[in-house]
């Protein structure tokens, strides 16, 4: 099949191609303060966040990433700049909007585990869908429990849980909605190592077998080796990314940026 573009308009072409993208941004600009002291978080991004696949974000302290994360989630705005969720341009949209569209179509997953602590497992992973009105779909959220192995925690409170066990109760959170984007934020970074590659497993079978997009955030060579492709920041801009990448060479890349 040949898709021809003959006599179509630059900003057409750039929809088609972001029409097959779970996320995406056009000179994504984000300066916190002005004058001498302004720090500029990030200048002149564009990425896009292929869908069904997992997508590390790597970069020295300082270089962008957590606030790239934050932008392309809906949770910040850019101070100029186009973001997108799927064909939807969240920059476009009001505030009561953007947190309709959030609560639908976004899942997280924090390094904190941000559970609510009254609340039991079960409680903590219906909460997005409370909160949006809906009810749960009981085969997909039976699927994620069982894929997960919560079957037997669902009735425990946070505080009766190990590390790894709320984890993938957020995780469990993250999914039931069945968002168009997971963004995890340094989702590792509470864990120990054998917990930590638990989770990062599941993320992984989360895309594999779930269909799912993942963007995760990390500063770790071994948890973004298990993603698809490492996009690496460095100054606020886009320095490079990794296809398929291996430990040794997400290792390499990053030192070279911070050498640079």
């Amino acid at each position: 099949m040949t898709t021809t573009t003959t006599g179509t308009s630059p900003d057409h072409t750039r929809d088609v191609a972001r029409a097959a993208l779970a996320a995406s941004t056009l000179d994504l600009t984000k300066t916190y303060g002005s004058g001498e002291t302004a720090v500029h978080a990030l200048d002149g991004v564009s990425v896009g966040i292929e869908a069904q696949r997992f997508t590390a974000i790597m970069g020295p302290s300082g270089s962008g990433k957590s606030t790239l994360m934050h932008l392309l989630a809906g949770l910040d705005t850019p101070t100029s700049g186009r973001v997108f969720l799927g064909d939807t341009e969240l920059t476009s949209l009001s505030d009561k909007r953007l947190t309709t569209l959030r609560r639908r179509a976004v899942g997280f997953v924090f390094q904190a585990f941000n559970l609510l602590p009254t609340l039991t497992a079960r409680q903590n992973i219906r909460l997005p869908l409370d909160l949006a009105g809906r009810r749960p779909d009981a085969g997909w959220e039976r699927r994620i429990v069982d894929g997960l192995g919560l079957g037997d925690r669902l009735d425990h409170r946070p505080g009766e849980l190990s590390g790894g066990q709320q984890q993938r109760v957020a995780l469990a959170r993250a999914l039931v909605t069945r968002p168009e984007v997971i963004f995890a934020d340094e989702p590792t970074g509470a864990l120990d190592s054998t917990t930590g590659a638990e989770v990062l497993a599941l993320l992984r079978r989360a895309v594999d077998e779930w269909g799912q997009t993942v963007v995760m955030v990390t500063h770790d060579a071994n948890a973004a080796a298990v993603a698809d492709r490492v996009v690496l920041l460095a100054d606020g801009q886009v320095a490079g990314e990794l296809v398929d990448p291996a430990v040794d060479a997400v290792l390499a890349a990053v030192r070279d940026l911070g050498r640079a």
